[in-house]
């Protein structure tokens, strides 16, 4: 590691062009699902955590640490998706306090209708422009930045 305090031209243009990756793929996912499903991108997480679940369901702080969301954040989309149809939010029996999120059968079945034409997209923009050696460097890439990242 360098203790020169700026990045190579090579390193600088890698982190340039992952910061726009990191804001432009986002809209056009986000835009995709809107105009082909009715979803934003944060429902689709939102009911792809849901859908990996058992049962469907997740706690409040579950969810939230899953999507690395801030609890206020998740609690003010989860009633956005409830006006909808999409979820329902459960007391716990077991903890006052606690809460859980519960994919509706209306939410599986957006989060099914919107999947398939969501893969095509990811398809489109990320994997059809890699070959199997890129995909195997951006796993490998992505699987070391976000154990830095776990481990504070």
């Amino acid at each position: 590691m360098s203790d020169d305090p700026w990045l190579t031209d090579e390193q600088q243009h890698a982190w340039r062009g992952w910061l726009a990756m990191g804001a432009q793929l986002p809209a056009a996912l986000h835009r995709g699902l809107q105009s082909d499903s009715g979803l934003s991108l944060p429902d689709f997480d939102v009911l792809v955590q849901l859908t990996d679940a058992e049962n469907g369901r997740l706690r409040v702080s579950e969810l939230a640490a899953a999507l690395a969301w801030e609890r206020s954040r998740l609690s003010h989309h989860v009633k956005r998706m409830q006006a909808r149809g999409l979820v329902e939010r459960e007391d716990c029996v077991d903890d006052g306090r606690g809460a859980f999120v519960v994919l509706t059968p209306t939410g599986r079945s957006a989060i099914e209708a919107a999947a398939p034409e969501h893969v095509r997209t990811v398809r489109r923009l990320v994997f059809d422009a890699l070959t199997d050696d890129d995909v195997a460097a951006l796993g490998a890439i992505t699987d070391k930045v976000l154990a830095r990242l776990a481990a504070g």
